[in-house]
């Protein structure tokens, strides 16, 4: 068994939330589809338990698991759009401030050979 770490013992209020918010959402799914918790962990090839954990946002739930439910029920594709690098304006910021300026300036060439 792996140990716990701070992370799944005692998460950040907002990874709590994120996570809440992604399992209720994974339940609405599945209810929607008239799925029972043992279908969709039948499809996912885990366990009823496994389901449950995620749909209550479980912080040591694996991130497989999550996937695993959003492509049972086919819904992996809006997965794809989580940390897109088109849509990470701070990042693309401080690439902007990294890249050079402009060219070096030449000197001017005079005349005077």
């Amino acid at each position: 068994m792996p140990t716990p770490t701070l992370l799944t013992t005692d998460p950040p209020a907002a990874i709590e939330e994120a996570l809440r918010t992604l399992g209720g959402n994974i339940r609405t799914a599945r209810l929607r589809r008239r799925l029972r918790m043992e279908d969709l962990a039948e499809r996912m090839g885990v366990s009823r338990y496994t389901v449950a954990d995620l749909e209550r946002g479980k912080p040591g739930t694996s991130a497989a698991a999550y996937f695993a439910a959003l492509w049972a029920l086919g819904l992996l594709d809006q997965a794809k759009e989580v940390a897109a690098p088109e849509r990470d304006e701070p990042g693309k910021a401080l690439e902007r401030a990294a890249l050079p300026r402009l060219a070096r300036r030449r000197r001017a060439l005079d005349n005077d050979f």
